[in-house]
């Protein structure tokens, strides 16, 4: 192959993921996920590289944003999150790196979601079932239910 169908081919095929990524914010292992199949290994990892280094594709950016989507939305427990992202292919060490940076935030935002979901449920469960409904979700068991 010359060099220029090497380059165009390779502009093809960073463009493809580039609209998968600005579609929808991904990881990189999603990316990979998604193309290691249609996009030669050593290929995919240029791109990679390149995404990365233009700032298109950080874990580290998902993590925040993920984070703060579901500190909008949702009533979670670090737990949660911790699952949700460890779901995405993020590694442990990012994921422990956030949350330890973060962990004041998260802990008054992971209280504020435990007294919202007792709300919710007090109509049609008791105190024990609330309990062990927290307690599946991932809330720390050192918290009584109606502090």
């Amino acid at each position: 192959m010359l060099d220029y169908e090497k380059i165009e081919s390779f502009e093809k095929q960073k463009t493809k993921v580039m609209k998968y990524i600005m579609y929808k914010k991904r990881t990189e292992h999603e990316v990979r996920q998604k193309f290691s199949k249609i996009i030669e290994k050593e290929t995919l990892d240029e791109i990679i590289d390149y995404l990365k280094e233009a700032q298109y594709l950080s874990d580290v950016d998902y993590i925040e944003r993920s984070v703060n989507e579901f500190i909008a939305l949702k009533d979670l427990s670090i737990f949660e999150i911790k699952c949700k992202l460890y779901s995405k292919g993020i590694s442990k060490n990012d994921i422990e790196d956030y949350i330890q940076k973060h962990r004041d935030e998260l802990e008054e935002y992971e209280d504020k979601s435990r007294k919202n979901i007792i709300m919710k449920k007090s109509m049609t469960m008791d105190e024990q079932e609330i309990k062990k409904y927290l307690y599946k979700k991932g809330f720390r068991k050192d918290i009584n239910c109606y502090d």
